[in-house]
C-alpha cells in the first residue's frame, strides 16, 4: 500500500496555510494597531523615541514595538510598525504628526502641486523601514507570519490633497471629480511607489502584505472601481510581476455591497472586513472566491463581558466555517484594557 501523503502545507504557518485557502479550525489571529498606544511598553518606547515618525524610522526601536504584541499575546503575525504616509514623506512632501491632531500635510489641491511630486519613491529614505521588516523577521518563531503594508493610493491621496483627515474627504472627491487627470496622475504615482515599496517590504522578509484603503467607503460605485479597485488591481499586478508568489490582503473599509467586486477584480488572497459588514453575506457571498479577515467591532473589544464575547462567537459561528483570518473590524482603541484583549484570544482559541 502506498503510504499515505502528508498535505503540503504540513510545517507552513498558520496564517500563510488559510491564505492559500485551507481551512484552520483556530484561525489564526492578529489585530490591526495591535502595536499601540493601549499597551504600556510600547508607550515607554514611544516616549524614548521622541516624534511619532522619529519612531518610525528609527529601525531597533520600530522592531522592538512591532515584537511587543506578539511576545504579550501570542499573535499569528506581526505587522510592521510604520505608517502609510511614508509614501507621501518618499515623494518629497512634508508630513507631520502632532500630538492630539494626527497627520498634518501641505494641501495639494491643484495641477501644479502633483506636478511637483517626484516620479519615484526615495528609496534611501526608505531604507531605515526595510531594516525594521529584516530585524523582525529575524527574530520571528517559526509559527508568526509577518505582514508589510502601505496605504491605498485612493486613502493616502485623500491626506495628500486636503493635508489631514476630514469627516468624509471632500477635498480628494472633489478633485477627483473636478479634474480628473491631474488626480489620475496623482493615482498612478501612488500607484508606482506602492509597488515599490511593498517589494522591497517583501524582499526584506515580509511574507504578506496588506493594502490599507480606510476611506474606500466614501466613494460612489464608480468612483470606487476607479480610484480604488483600478489602483488596487495594478498594485497587485506590479508585485506579483516580480514576486509571482506574493501574498495579498486589501482592506476596503466601508464598501459594503461592493466588496465582492473589489475581491473578484483585485486579486487579492485576502479582503479585510469591518465591523458593518453582514458576516452571513461574507460567508455565502465572499468566502467561496477570496480568503476573509476580520470583523470584530473595535467598540465591542473596548467594552469587553459578555458583549466581547457574543462578537466573537458570532465572527467564529458564521465565518469560521470557511477560511478566515480573526481580526478587528478596524484598529484597536488606544483605550483598550489588556485584559479584553486576552478574553478574545482566550475565546477564540477555546481555552
Amino acid at each position: 500500500m502506498e503510504e499515505a501523503r502528508k498535505p503540503a502545507s504540513v510545517g507552513i504557518k498558520p496564517l500563510l496555510r488559510v491564505l492559500a485557502r485551507e481551512h484552520e479550525d483556530i484561525p489564526p489571529v492578529w489585530m490591526m494597531r495591535q502595536a499601540g498606544r493601549y499597551l504600556p511598553e510600547y508607550r515607554a518606547v514611544r516616549e524614548k523615541a521622541g516624534g511619532f515618525l522619529d519612531l518610525c524610522f528609527n529601525p531597533e526601536l520600530a522592531a522592538e514595538v512591532t515584537l511587543q504584541p506578539v511576545r504579550r499575546f501570542g499573535f499569528d503575525a506581526a505587522i510592521l510598525f510604520s505608517d502609510i504616509l511614508v509614501i507621501p514623506l518618499a515623494l518629497g512632501r512634508k508630513v507631520e504628526f502632532q500630538v492630539g491632531e494626527g497627520p498634518k500635510l501641505e494641501p495639494m489641491m491643484d495641477a501644479a502641486a502633483v506636478a511637483g511630486l517626484r516620479d519615484t519613491i526615495d528609496g534611501k529614505l526608505l531604507a531605515p523601514i526595510y531594516e525594521t521588516v529584516r530585524q523582525v523577521k529575524s527574530a520571528l518563531d517559526s509559527k508568526t507570519t509577518l505582514i508589510g503594508f502601505c496605504g491605498a493610493p485612493w486613502t493616502v491621496a485623500t491626506y495628500m490633497v486636503a493635508g489631514e483627515a476630514t469627516p468624509d474627504q471632500a477635498p480628494a472627491r472633489l478633485f477627483a471629480w473636478s479634474d480628473p487627470e491631474n488626480f489620475a496622475r496623482l493615482i498612478d504615482i501612488l500607484v508606482q511607489g506602492s509597488i515599490e515599496y511593498l517589494i522591497g517590504q517583501l524582499k526584506a522578509g515580509a511574507e504578506v502584505v496588506q493594502i490599507f484603503d480606510t476611506w474606500a467607503g466614501v466613494l460612489g460605485p464608480d468612483q470606487f472601481e476607479r480610484w480604488c479597485i483600478q489602483p488596487t488591481q495594478k498594485i497587485v499586478e506590479g508585485i506579483r510581476q516580480q514576486i509571482p508568489d506574493a501574498k495579498i490582503i486589501g482592506f476596503p473599509r466601508g464598501v459594503g455591497a461592493m466588496a465582492l467586486a473589489y475581491a473578484e477584480m483585485t486579486g487579492v488572497d485576502g479582503i479585510g472586513l469591518d465591523w458593518t459588514y453582514e458576516r452571513e453575506i461574507a460567508r455565502d457571498m465572499l468566502q467561496p472566491r477570496v480568503v476573509v479577515q476580520g470583523n470584530v467591532d473595535p467598540l465591542a473589544l473596548l467594552a469587553g463581558g459578555a458583549a466581547l464575547d457574543r462578537e466573537v462567537d458570532d465572527v467564529m459561528t458564521t465565518l469560521g466555517v470557511g477560511p478566515l483570518i480573526f481580526n478587528l473590524g478596524h484598529g484597536i482603541l488606544p483605550q483598550t484594557p489588556i485584559a479584553h484583549v486576552e478574553r478574545m484570544l482566550k475565546r477564540v482559541r477555546g481555552r
